[in-house]
C-alpha cells in the first residue's frame, strides 16, 4: 500500500475556453509537480473541481493522471459523492483505473448524522475492501462534519487509513491526531496555514492547494521538517501567507487557478459559475506573485 505522507497536491483540472478538459496541460502540470518533489497527486480535490465534473470527465482525468504519473508517486482519487451508491461507483471506477488511494469527502447538502456517516463510510469501505481510503472533512463546503469520535470509530476499519481535515479548526485537527496516535492511521492537514503545526503534533503531511502555485515551497515545509531543519520549515510555512491573504477576494479555487495562469501555465478558468475574481483581487494576486518570484519561490 502507498505510504500516507508528505505534501500531496489537489491538482487543478486545466480547461480550454469551451470548458472542455485540457489533457495536454494536465500532463504538463503532473510533470511540473513531480519535478518539484511532490509526494502525491490528487485529482478531484476541491482545487481540482471534482464537484463540477461529470463521471466521464472524472474517468478521463484520472486515467490521464495515472498514465502520466507512471508510478512515480501515489495517485489519490477523489471519489466521494452525495449518495452512498454513487460514491461506491466512483470508488470502483478509480480502483479499476489504477488509483493508489481513495479520498472520500463527506456527503453534502442534506444534513447527515454521525451514525449515518459511519454507516456510509463503512458500506463504502466494504465495497472496495482492497483500496485504502482517506476520509475528507470540509464542513464549510459540504455542511457535514466528521466529529473526532467518529474518526476514531472509522479508523478501526482496516482499509480506512487516514483523514484529511480541512475544517480550519485547529482543535478539530489536533483531536484527529491525538485520538488516533496509537492506531494505524494517518492525519493530513487540509489547511495550508496549519501544515507545520500539524506535523509537529503528529500529522503525516498535508493535501495542499497552494502546491499548485508553489510546489517546491510547499514540499519544503515537509522536507525541512523531516530532516530537522525547523527554521527552514518555518520559513517555507510563513511564505504561504501572502497567497492565502488573496483568498479574501474570492473562491480559493478561483484564486489558486488564476495564480497558476499568472505564472504562465495555461490551465484556464474554473468552470462557470465559479470563475470570477474581481480586478482588485487579480491586482493583489499579481503583486503577491511578483514578490514571491523575487524570492525565488516561483
Amino acid at each position: 500500500m502507498a505510504e500516507l505522507k508528505g505534501i500531496v497536491v489537489p491538482i487543478v483540472t486545466p480547461m480550454n475556453e469551451d470548458e472542455s478538459i485540457n489533457l495536454e496541460e494536465l500532463r504538463r502540470q503532473v510533470d511540473r509537480q513531480i519535478e518539484a518533489g511532490i509526494h502525491g497527486i490528487f485529482p478531484f480535490g476541491t482545487n481540482g473541481e471534482g464537484y463540477i465534473l461529470n463521471g466521464d470527465e472524472k474517468k478521463l482525468v484520472l486515467e490521464t493522471v495515472i498514465d502520466q504519473v507512471a508510478g512515480r508517486v501515489p495517485v489519490y482519487a477523489g471519489t466521494g459523492c452525495i449518495s452512498t451508491k454513487e460514491t461506491i461507483e466512483q470508488c470502483k471506477m478509480a480502483e479499476a483505473a489504477g488509483a493508489d488511494i481513495l479520498s472520500v469527502i463527506t456527503p453534502s447538502f442534506a444534513k447527515a448524522s454521525q451514525h449515518e456517516l459511519i454507516v456510509h463510510y463503512t458500506t463504502v469501505a466494504e465495497a472496495v475492501h482492497n483500496m485504502p481510503i482517506v476520509l475528507y472533512n470540509i464542513p464549510a463546503r459540504t455542511g457535514n462534519a466528521l466529529e473526532p469520535e467518529t474518526i476514531v470509530e472509522l479508523a478501526k476499519i482496516d482499509n480506512i487509513v487516514g483523514a484529511k481535515d480541512s475544517s480550519g479548526n485547529w482543535d478539530n485537527l489536533s483531536a484527529y491526531i491525538d485520538l488516533t496516535k496509537d492506531m494505524d492511521f494517518g492525519v493530513l492537514s487540509g489547511n495550508d496555514a496549519l501544515i507545520l503545526k500539524a506535523l509537529r503534533r503528529g500529522a503525516k503531511g498535508a493535501i495542499a492547494g497552494c502546491a499548485n502555485v508553489y510546489p517546491k515551497n510547499m514540499v519544503g515545509i515537509y522536507e525541512n521538517w523531516a530532516k530537522g531543519d525547523d527554521e527552514a520549515a518555518e520559513a517555507c510555512q510563513a511564505a504561504v501567507a501572502p497567497l492565502r491573504d488573496c483568498f479574501k477576494y474570492g473562491n480559493p479555487n478561483t484564486v489558486v487557478k488564476t495564480a497558476v495562469n499568472l505564472l504562465g501555465y495555461p490551465v484556464g478558468k474554473c468552470r462557470a459559475p465559479f470563475n470570477y475574481l474581481c480586478p482588485e483581487g487579480v491586482e493583489a494576486l499579481s503583486a503577491a506573485l511578483e514578490a514571491d518570484k523575487a524570492k525565488g519561490m516561483c
